[in-house]
């Protein structure tokens, strides 16, 4: 039996894959991003797809959070339910050492946070109500500890941590699941041009990875799970040995 997902962050990176990865399953996807042409085009990199599957396309700009509630309410009625819904939307801000620009720093925290919550609220009103669901939002292992390279991008990615994990213990008892998902370097725009990457993998693996997570019901990983010991040692390291390790 097909399922019934969101993806909002379709027309790229990690999104794109997990919205194809879903159609070439043979389910029904609502596909959201600002860019409605990139979006059709990763629908064409499907090639022919199995029976019974259905792409529908949303074009909307997350920081458009006012808007979000109805757009849901619109992926519902075009879904006619709905079983998944994944927050792939992130954007990371070129910020220089000795950089403090405001106005970029808000830009992430609207795409990275706010877009977030005003998908993902309405996205567990309605799982709650309905006594099952899974929620999986894409993170990073930046949101760990608070690093030199980009304070703000770090913040979002640990303020989203904190709701995701919010929602898991507030939902668990309604029967949904929710899922924080924590990258280290996937080969995508965001990392292009990055120097001193390692363990890349494909954003197409990272999808994979994630979609298999959230069928087997796991609640928060690191992609790939090698990323999990880098993780474990970042947050245990001691705060004024960290400040001097200045990474």
């Amino acid at each position: 039996m097909h399922k019934k997902v969101i993806v909002i962050g379709a027309s790229s990176g990690i999104g794109s894959e997990i919205a194809k990865e879903h159609l070439k399953k043979g389910n029904h996807v609502v596909l959201v991003a600002r860019r409605t042409e990139e979006i059709q085009n990763r629908i064409l990199e499907c090639g022919e797809l199995p029976s019974g599957s259905k792409a529908h396309i949303l074009t909307h700009d997350v920081t458009d959070t006012k808007t979000a509630p109805s757009l849901f309410s619109k992926a519902i009625e075009l879904l006619d339910g709905l079983d998944e819904i994944y927050f792939a939307s992130g954007i990371m801000q070129k910020v220089e050492i000795d950089e403090y620009n405001t106005n970029l720093d808000l830009q992430m925290i609207e795409v990275n946070l706010c877009g977030a919550i005003a998908w993902l609220n309405p996205a567990a009103a309605f799982f709650s109500k309905k006594g099952s669901g899974k929620i999986i939002g894409i993170s990073s292992i930046a949101g760990d500890r608070g690093r030199v390279g980009n304070p703000v991008y770090n913040t979002s990615k640990a303020a989203l941590n904190t709701y995701l994990e919010a929602l898991r213990n507030r939902l668990s008892k309604k029967g949904v699941m929710v899922l924080t998902i924590k990258p280290g370097f996937i080969d995508t725009a965001m990392t292009k041009g990055m120097k001193g990457l390692f363990w890349v993998i494909s954003a197409n693996k990272a999808a994979s990875i994630i979609i298999d997570s959230a069928d087997s019901g796991k609640e928060d990983i690191y992609v790939p799970s090698r990323w999990w010991l880098v993780g474990f040692i970042i947050k245990n390291i001691p705060s004024f040995i960290f400040k001097k390790l200045s990474v």
